[in-house]
C-alpha cells in the first residue's frame, strides 16, 4: 500500500475479511480532502497545536508541576459487532497527541474486573522525566493484578451479581 486510495480499494476488492464489523467512511472522507498541504489544513492544524501546547503548559505552569497524570480512559467498554465500539472517546491522550507533546500510559488497576490506565503528560521533550515518573508509580503500584478476558462483562462474578433478579 502506497497511498489511501490504495487501501480504499484493498477494503472494498476485500470487503468481506477486511470490513466485515466496520465501514472505511473515515478512509473516504480522508481521501476527498485536498490533502497536508493545503493551506487551510496547514492554518487549522498550526491554531490546532498553539491551543494544545498552550494548554498543557498553562497548566503546568499554573499548578506548578512537572507532569499531569490522571486516569487515560475509564474503563474498557463492551465490543458491538453491529454498531462498532461505543468508547467514550478522547482520553487523556489526545492533547498531547494535538500538542505533538509526550504521552505516557501505564496500567493503573482494575475496576469490575476491567482495565485502567493511568497517563503521564508534560512539556515538550519531557520523555525522561514521564518515564522515571511512571516507573516510580509502578513500583510504588505494586504487582497489577491480571486481568481476566470476558467474551461479555456479565460473565464477571461481580457484575453477574449485580444482574440477579431482586427479591
Amino acid at each position: 500500500m502506497r497511498t489511501l486510495a490504495d487501501v480504499i480499494a484493498f477494503d472494498r476488492a476485500h470487503q468481506r475479511q477486511e470490513m466485515a464489523l466496520f465501514g472505511q467512511e473515515t478512509f473516504e472522507k480522508a481521501e476527498k480532502t485536498k490533502g497536508l498541504d493545503d493551506a487551510a489544513y496547514k492554518k487549522a492544524r498550526a491554531a490546532s497545536f498553539a491551543m494544545a501546547a498552550g494548554a498543557i503548559d498553562g497548566l503546568l505552569k499554573k499548578y506548578n508541576v512537572v507532569a499531569l497524570v490522571g486516569p487515560t480512559m475509564p474503563p474498557a467498554w463492551k465490543i458491538d459487532a453491529v454498531n462498532g465500539d461505543q468508547s467514550s472517546g478522547g482520553g487523556a491522550g489526545s492533547l498531547a497527541a494535538v500538542a505533538g507533546y509526550p504521552h505516557l500510559t501505564v496500567p493503573m488497576g482494575l475496576v469490575k474486573g476491567l482495565p485502567v490506565g493511568l497517563s503521564f503528560l508534560g512539556p515538550k521533550w519531557s520523555e525522561p522525566l514521564l518515564l522515571s515518573l511512571a516507573y516510580a508509580y509502578e513500583q510504588a503500584r505494586g504487582p497489577f493484578p491480571t486481568p481476566k478476558f470476558y467474551r461479555s462483562i456479565e460473565e464477571s462474578t461481580e457484575i453477574a451479581r449485580l444482574l440477579q433478579p431482586q427479591r
